[in-house]
Formats: structure tokens, C-alpha cells, sequence
């Protein structure tokens, strides 16, 4: 029997290398590609269009720094218009068709200030530049060329006051005096300042303040709990009520018709029975909605004006394979600036014609990069250990399927804010992980906005706790699936992700071999009392939501990484800018500090021309060639 046994394989030899091969995984790794190559500014970006669809602008790399250059429409050359070399230009936009405006910092102070130049270069004027003070753009008076509105903490540090500036000669002039309790201010469509939100004694109660005319003084017409949503979004366009997304009554964010005379609701034009709305757009020059948006998986839409679903229609034809928005359209509304992005691209620019319906591609973003070898993102969805349904992404090696990955080492990648969500797209810390061989796993735990109010809630006064459960619980969730080596299992995140990592390590000290924490809170006693002054407002709100230090002492202490240091036992790389204005500085050199003292391993590294987060080409180049090192060491 054993003879006729050796005889039959020998017979089928051929076949039988067939079926081991089908067996075992063929496993078409990507090429290991030059870290520059996710990290470096893009060629071109951030491209649009002027009013009167005569130019395109961009910006483009100049001396390692993003500037603004202007081109033609039919030209073959660009001028470059801006020379800023110590750090790149935060955004801009095109005030009329003789000016554009550019907001910038220092250091990363996020103290932006705001600069005018003309589209040929000339009178380039800082309009706003004053030590310690943030610009904020209230509205860019599309009607009034010269003219822009804006808030300055010039008076005081803790709140803005609004300003009209005169984009050309730099002259302001206050237009409402902030009393104190003022978070933002809105206009109507003729840029007329007729709305305020302000916050109550008690600093939990948010009010909505009105006036009929600016001769007018503002009047509380409605106020709202911190745990609710009421955020008007633009006058109808007759300038008599609002367009507000607002969750009040309900769980879901929903787009609404707030009536300024009746001070109630009047109808509800959508909402998702599973999440927030995100966004809406409309036609100014049509004075309709034409659509909102609402982010699930990705990015989707609902719309209300046929005339703008044939377009997007159309351009889903065109754009097979990408999703895309419109980032720039001239006054006219007949040409446009259109955007494509995926999992695996940055994507392009395109001009889109409205009128004729031609698609011209103006540039890629990124056109070093080849897709084919960049890794895909899968949605994944698992249940938290109290029942939650905690959505996120999953993205593998190029080469592996959810079916045939097994036993990858993994990188943990909590998202900051902590009131902010991962989205599918293009992120370049991912797909460089991937092609470093590991997979990356990104949850939008609990608090993570987007999928409803009480999602969000129950983050309320639980960092470090069932916050941090449900990242460990994705964890077990990839591990139980059989495609992360248990002990292969790094954490990383900036901001709240670099808490959720200190954290991690704190809590969980035996699921992860090492962990990068990126511009992260160490301690919530130091975090509190280091905040932004214009977050001074919010500080009774952050009691509720993150605890309060006198209240909650206790629980704090328990949850502040920098205080319990002896419970961690994986090795750490910290990476800190000086000037950070959110998470102050002293957040890490404490935690360093800590671990050093009980013999843990740490890696420092502090930009001192950086704040929350690095900016700078180079620095970020430094940051993950040796975050690259730090977790190839320990993940081997």
C-alpha cells in the first residue's frame, strides 16, 4: 500500500505542486518605498479658482515651505506670489479677484495672523499681525471685495471681538464689542453680523443671541445644555430664519428650519436614522440647499436640487473609482475646482465646466506616489465589552485580504481630539506603516463624533477607562481574528491618541511590546490648567466631559498616565513641539521624567520650531525616521 501511495504522487506530481501553491498564500508584497515619499509637501495642492474663473492658484513647495503661486487660465507658467520660508502657509483663499488672503503662525503658536497680497504679488500687507493674537475668519464678504470680517483676541486674550478689515489698505475697525461670554458670530447673506453664541453664568448653557438689524442689541432666543447640538448653519435666503443642524429631541444630528419669529423649529428637510449630518452646501447664486453630507464608512450624500445630483452624477462617471468634492467655483457658478481622493491616492485637480461638461485634469497631488502600491482601507465594525458597536478601519500590507492575513505584526492607531472621528481616505502615516509591513488598526471609539448624542456622551468623564476599553477590545477583537501576532503589537496616536497610548500602556501593560505617543496629554490636572485662554470659556464644559479636578481628583489621578508610570513596562518614543499651545510641553517632560525614573525606556524628541504636531517637511521627516527605527527594534 505505501508503494502503490509513492507510485500515485509520483504520477500526479505536477498536479500535486499545483494544489500546494493554491494552498499556501502568494503574498505580492509592495516595494519598500523612501519614507520621504509619504511625508513630502505635495507638488501641487489646495488649488483654486479666482471669482471670475480668469486664474487658478495652488500651492506648491518653495525652499521646503508650501506658498501660493497664480497661473493663468490657458497659460503655461505660474508666478510664485508669496515667499514664506520659516513655515508653510496655513490656507488661503481669493477675497475678490484682485486679492487674496493667507493665514500664518510662528512656531506652531497657532496665533495665526492674516496677510493680503495681489494675485501678481504686489502690495503684499500683514493686516493682522499682533503679538499673541489669533485671527479667525467670521466671513470673507463676498460682496464686498475689499472687505472681510473677522475675530481678533486683541483686547483681551480670553474672546473675540469682530472687526471689518480692509483687505488692500489694512485698516479695521471693531464692529461688536465681545461682553465676555461670546464663543463665534455669524452673518446673514447680506454680511450683516445678526447672530451670536454665547455661553451662560454657569458655563454649561449654551445661548443663542439675535438681532433684527446691527443698530440692534443682541437678544437671547434660545438656550441649549453643553450636551446638545444647535448649530445654525446659514440664513435662509430671505435672511428671516435659519438652517441649523440640531439634534435637540433627537439623537442624530438633522438639518433643520429654525424659525426666528416662532423660536422654534418649523421642519425638518433631512435626517439619518444612523448619523450625524456633517455638512451642508448651497447655491448663492441660485439661492437654494443643494446638498448635505453624512460620513458612515465614507463620505455620503443626500441631495436636494436635481441639478446638482446630475452633476455629481455625471462626474461619478467620469471619476470611476474616486470620491471627489468641489473645492473652488466662480462667482457665476458655471466653473469649478473639483478634487478626487481614495484609500490608495491623494488624488487629483480637475476643471469641470458646468456649461459644456468637460473634465480637464489640472494636476496630481502627489504623482510619485503609485497606487497599485498603496495599501487598501477596511471598514470593520466589533463589539465593545459592554455592548457598544464600536466602528473603524483596518488597513493591511499590500499583498494581504482580510482572508489571508494571519499573524501580522500591528500598529494601534487611536484617533486625537478625543471629539473627532477617523475617516476613509488617503493618510500617509498609514500607508507608510503598511509598507513598512505592519497592518494598522484604527477604531472610532466611544465619544467619537458622528454617530449620534449618546455615543458621544458616553465618553463623558471616561478617559482612560471604558474610552481606553474600547481600544483594547478591538485589540483582542484582531488578535481572536488570528491576524495580529499577539506579540507583535505597537500603539500610537497624537494628541488624545498619544494619551490613549500612554494610557494603553498603563491599563493594559501586557498587550502592547512598545508605544509612540505623538503630542499627547500625560496628566488632566497640567492639561486643564494649560489650555489655550480662548478655551477659558469652555473650561466648565471640560470639567463635565473630562472631570473635574476637585470633584474628580481621585478618578484623575487614576487616569493621568504621568502619575501612574510604574505600571508601565513597554518601551516609549515621545515626540513633543516646544510651542505647542494645547498640550503643553510640560505633558511630556513630566512623563519622561516618570519613566526614567523607574528604569522604563524612553526616546525624547522636541522640535522647537513646532506645536501641536510637526509641520516642517524635515521634521516630520526626522519624527518617523525614527518612529520607523523605534518600532522596527521592538516589533522585530
Amino acid at each position: 500500500m505505501k508503494k502503490q501511495i509513492l507510485l500515485t504522487l509520483a504520477a500526479v506530481c505536477a498536479g500535486t505542486i499545483v494544489l500546494f501553491m493554491q494552498c499556501k498564500p502568494n503574498i505580492q508584497k509592495a516595494p519598500l518605498l523612501p519614507l520621504e515619499d509619504f511625508f513630502r509637501n505635495p507638488e501641487k495642492s489646495s488649488y483654486q479658482i479666482s471669482p471670475d474663473g480668469k486664474y487658478y492658484s495652488y500651492m506648491a513647495p518653495y525652499q521646503d515651505r508650501m506658498n501660493i503661486f497664480v497661473q493663468e487660465v490657458g497659460a503655461e507658467e505660474a508666478a510664485r506670489i508669496t515667499e514664506e520660508l520659516d513655515r508653510d502657509i496655513a490656507g488661503y483663499f481669493w477675497a475678490s479677484n484682485n486679492r487674496i488672503v493667507y493665514l500664518k503662525d510662528k512656531g506652531g503658536d497657532e496665533n495665526y495672523f492674516l496677510v493680503g497680497v495681489n494675485p501678481d504679488g504686489t502690495n503684499l500687507i500683514s493686516l493682522t499681525d499682533f503679538e499673541g493674537v489669533r485671527t479667525e475668519i467670521i466671513d470673507d464678504l463676498e460682496e464686498i471685495p475689499a472687505e472681510v470680517i473677522i475675530g481678533l483676541n486683541k483686547r483681551t486674550p480670553q474672546v473675540f471681538d469682530a472687526y471689518r478689515l480692509n483687505i488692500e489698505t489694512g485698516e479695521m475697525e471693531m464692529i461688536a464689542e465681545n461682553p465676555g461670554n461670546i464663543q463665534g458670530w455669524m452673518t446673514d447673506h447680506d454680511g450683516k453680523l445678526r447672530l451670536a453664541f454665547g455661553v451662560a453664568p454657569d458655563g454649561l448653557t449654551q445661548e443663542i443671541l439675535y438681532r433684527e438689524t446691527e443698530k440692534d442689541p443682541f437678544q437671547i432666543i434660545l438656550t441649549v445644555d453643553y450636551t446638545e447640538t444647535f448649530a445654525p448653519y446659514l440664513f435662509t435666503f430671505d435672511n428671516k430664519n435659519l438652517y441649523v443642524l440640531s439634534n435637540l429631541g433627537r439623537d442624530k444630528t438633522a438639518l433643520v428650519e429654525f424659525s426666528l419669529t416662532d423660536l422654534k423649529e418649523i421642519e425638518t428637510l433631512y435626517e439619518n436614522p444612523n448619523y450625524d449630518l456633517s455638512g451642508v452646501s448651497y447655491s448663492k447664486k441660485r439661492k437654494v440647499l443643494t446638498a448635505c453630507t453624512y460620513v458612515g464608512a465614507k463620505t455620503e450624500k443626500h441631495f436636494f436640487d436635481e441639478g446638482t445630483k446630475q452633476r455629481n452624477d455625471k462626474l461619478e462617471t467620469l471619476l470611476q473609482g474616486y470620491d471627489f468634492g468641489t473645492t473652488s467655483v466662480t462667482k457665476d457658478e458655471t466653473k469649478r475646482i473639483v478634487r478626487t481622493y481614495s484609500d490608495r491616492s491623494l488624488g487629483a485637480y480637475y476643471f469641470y465646466d458646468d456649461e459644456t461638461g468637460e473634465l480637464n485634469k489640472i494636476a496630481d497631488v502627489s504623482p510619485w506616489i503609485d497606487e497599485n502600491n498603496m495599501a487598501t482601507i477596511y471598514p470593520i465594525a466589533y463589539t465593545s465589552r459592554d455592548g457598544l458597536t464600536i466602528n473603524g478601519y483596518l488597513t493591511l500590507p499590500v499583498g494581504y485580504t482580510l482572508d489571508n492575513a494571519k499573524n501580522l505584526p500591528v500598529v494601534v492607531n487611536p484617533h486625537g481630539g478625543p471629539w473627532a472621528r477617523d475617516h476613509w481616505g488617503f493618510n500617509p502615516e498609514i500607508q507608510f506603516l503598511c509598507n513598512r509591513g505592519y497592518a494598522v488598526l484604527q477604531m472610532n471609539f466611544r465619544g467619537s463624533t458622528g454617530y449620534g448624542k449618546d455615543f458621544w456622551k458616553a465618553s463623558f468623564k471616561q478617559w482612560g477607562q471604558t474610552m481606553q476599553d474600547d481600544i483594547a477590545d478591538g485589540v483582542e477583537w484582531l488578535i481572536n481574528k488570528g491576524i495580529a501576532d499577539k506579540n507583535r503589537i505597537a500603539i500610537y496616536g497624537g494628541s488624545y491618541g498619544g494619551y490613549a497610548t500612554l494610557q494603553g500602556l498603563v491599563k493594559h501593560p501586557d498587550l502592547y511590546a512598545c508605544g509612540v505617543d505623538y503630542v499627547g496629554v500625560s496628566n488632566l490636572f497640567t492639561f486643564l490648567q494649560t489650555i489655550p485662554p480662548y478655551w477659558e470659556l469652555y473650561l466648565k464644559t471640560m470639567y463635565e466631559m473630562v472631570g473635574d479636578p476637585e470633584q474628580d481628583s481621585l478618578m484623575m489621578a487614576e487616569n493621568s498616565p504621568s502619575l501612574n508610570a510604574e505600571k508601565i513596562k513597554a518601551p516609549l518614543f515621545i515626540a513633543q513641539g516646544a510651542n505647542d499651545p494645547r498640550v503643553n510641553k510640560a505633558e511630556s517632560d513630566q512623563m519622561v521624567e516618570a519613566l526614567k525614573a523607574q528604569g522604563v525606556e524612553v526616546e525624547y524628541m522636541v522640535k522647537d520650531n513646532e506645536g501641536h504636531g510637526f509641520h516642517n517637511q524635515e521634521n516630520q521627516f526626522d519624527f518617523y525616521r525614527a518612529m520607523e527605527k523605534f518600532l522596527a527594534e521592538h516589533l522585530k
